[in-house]
C-alpha cells in the first residue's frame, strides 16, 4: 500500500477504535484544538497533563466538557514531561503528544535510563509531508534529532523510517539516501555512506525495501529528471523516504517542502515504546492534528484508560 495524502490515511483509520493518548503540557490552545478534533474524529482518547485550571478554561472556550479523570495536574514543564512519561509507562496511552513545552524537556524525560520509555538503539525524527506536487506522502529523516549521523547512526535512522512505513502498511518502502551528487566521491563521505547502505539493503539487511544512493533530490522525486539524466533505479522519481546526510539538510528540506512548496507536515519521533508527536510550539492546530493522525495509524491496537 502507498499512502497518497493525509486524507487517505484518515479514511483508512475510520474502522479502528480510538487510541489512548497522553498530552504533555496540554495547557495550550492550538494543542487542545488538535487534540479535541482528533477526539471528535474518534482517533484518540486523551489524558491531559498540565495546569488544570488553564486546561479547564481553554476547554470551556472550545466548547468541550472534560471528565475529571481526563486531567492530570502538573505545573512546570519538567513535571508535565515526567508525569506524561509515567502514564505511558503505566499503560495509560499508546502515543505521547507534545504540548506547550520545549522538545528537549520532553525528550529528557523520554530517554531517562531509570524512568523513561526509550526502546530502540537510536531515536530519530521523521517529518511526514503531504506536498501538492508529489503523488504520495514523503518521509523526511532526520531533520530533528541526530545532528551529524555517522554510518552506524544512519543505519538506525533508515531502519526506523522503514519500520515506520511498514507500520503504515507499505509492503516495500523506497528510500533515497540523499547527496549532492549521484556518484561516489571519496571527498564527500556521505556518498560513501549512501553506497554502503544501498549494498546492505541489497543483501537484505533492512528487510523488504528498496534503497538507492547516492542520489540527488531531483532524481529521487522527479521521474523526468531521472529519464533525462539516464538514471535507472526503481527508487528514482518514486521515493517514499528521503534520508538526509545531516540534521541541517533534513530540517531545511522539510521546511522548504512544508512552507515554500505549500505542503502539510506532521512530525514524529521514533525509537521509544510509543510514537511521539513533536511539533513546534507555534505549529498550527492542523499540523498538530496531522501528527496525531500519523501516531494513531502506527500505534498498536488495543484499549487503554477510557
Amino acid at each position: 500500500m502507498v499512502i497518497s495524502s493525509f486524507q487517505q490515511l484518515k479514511q483508512s483509520l475510520q474502522h479502528l477504535p480510538p487510541k489512548g493518548a497522553v498530552v504533555a503540557a496540554a495547557h495550550d490552545m492550538h494543542t487542545l484544538q488538535a487534540v479535541f478534533a482528533a477526539q471528535k474524529d474518534q482517533l484518540i482518547r486523551p489524558i491531559l497533563v498540565g495546569r488544570r485550571q488553564e486546561i479547564l478554561d481553554l476547554s470551556r472556550q472550545l466548547g468541550v466538557c472534560l471528565e475529571p479523570d481526563q486531567i492530570v495536574d502538573a505545573e512546570s514543564p519538567e513535571a508535565c514531561a515526567e508525569r506524561a512519561v509515567d502514564l505511558i509507562r503505566a499503560g495509560a496511552g499508546q502515543m505521547l503528544i507534545k504540548g506547550m513545552l520545549q522538545t528537549g524537556t520532553l525528550l529528557r524525560a523520554v530517554v531517562n535510563k531509570q524512568t523513561g520509555i526509550r526502546a530502540g538503539q537510536l531515536m530519530s525524527h521523521v517529518a511526514i509531508l503531504d506536498v501538492p506536487s508529489y503523488p504520495k506522502l514523503l518521509f523526511d529523516t532526520d531533520g530533528g534529532m541526530v545532528i551529524a549521523p555517522d554510518l552506524e547512526q544512519k543505519r538506525h535512522i533508515l531502519k526506523n523510517a522503514l519500520d515506520f512505513c511498514r507500520f503504515l502498511g507499505y509492503d516495500c518502502p523506497k528510500a533515497a539516501v540523499l547527496c549532492a551528487v549521484e556518484t561516489v566521491n571519496p571527498h564527500m563521505p556521505e556518498t560513501l555512506d549512501a553506497a554502503a547502505l544501498k549494498e546492505e539493503a541489497r543483501r537484505g539487511d533492512f528487510g523488504p525495501c528498496m534503497v538507492e544512493g547516492p542520489i540527488s533530490l531531483d532524481l529521487a522525486t522527479d521521474p523526468r529528471a531521472a529519464q533525462v539524466k539516464g538514471y535507472h533505479s526503481p527508487v528514482a522519481g518514486d521515493a517514499d523516504i528521503l534520508l538526509c546526510p545531516s540534521i541541517a539538510a533534513g530540517n531545511l528540506l522539510g521546511k522548504a517542502l512544508y512552507g515554500l512548496a505549500g505542503g502539510q507536515m506532521a512530525g514524529v519521533v521514533l525509537g521509544a515504546s510509543v510514537p511521539i508527536t513533536i511539533n513546534s510550539r507555534g505549529a498550527t492546530p492542523e499540523e498538530k492534528y496531522s501528527s496525531i493522525l500519523i501516531c494513531s495509524a502506527m500505534s498498536p491496537a488495543g484499549s487503554s484508560r477510557s
